[in-house]
């Protein structure tokens, strides 16, 4: 249980460090390819610390394994972890992340810039906080 809080502790690393670099608006992030690339990169690395967490919460509840990373997100919805609202919200990041890290097609800087404005920090830290209610681990302040 100690890698389920230590993989929170981490999203919240990322978080504030995505928050400390984070341009106030979309012309700045559009004119910095460096704050924009850092804060694309950030996405990916807390997106998949979410997905290792739901992996890790699976593996500790001896839960059905998942098919994939969709999958896992579905199984704690289904066993009452994280809650449906939020589970949208973190698969619509997941494929926020897929399209950011395989390049599919022409990104919409607009989209992800208010992805990561106003969803990305929230929703990962609600994950957690759900993930650790459940597990019963203390938030992390």
């Amino acid at each position: 249980m100690k890698r389920i809080k230590d993989k929170a502790k981490e999203i919240k690393e990322f978080i504030s460090e995505l928050d400390s670099i984070m341009p106030d608006d979309l012309a700045e992030y559009k004119s910095s390819i460096e704050k924009k690339a850092a804060c694309e990169r950030y996405l990916e690395k807390i997106v998949e610390a979410m997905t290792d967490l739901a992996f890790l919460v699976i593996k500790a509840r001896r839960l059905k394994i998942p098919e994939d990373d969709i999958d896992a997100f579905n199984i704690l919805l289904e066993n009452k972890i994280v809650d449906k609202d939020l589970t949208a919200k973190v698969k619509n990041a997941k494929g926020m992340r897929n399209i950011l890290a395989h390049q599919y097609g022409k990104v919409d800087d607009g989209i992800v810039f208010d992805a990561l404005k106003t969803k990305i920090m929230k929703d990962a830290e609600s994950f957690s906080r759900q993930v650790l209610k459940v597990t019963g681990k203390r938030p992390i302040n």
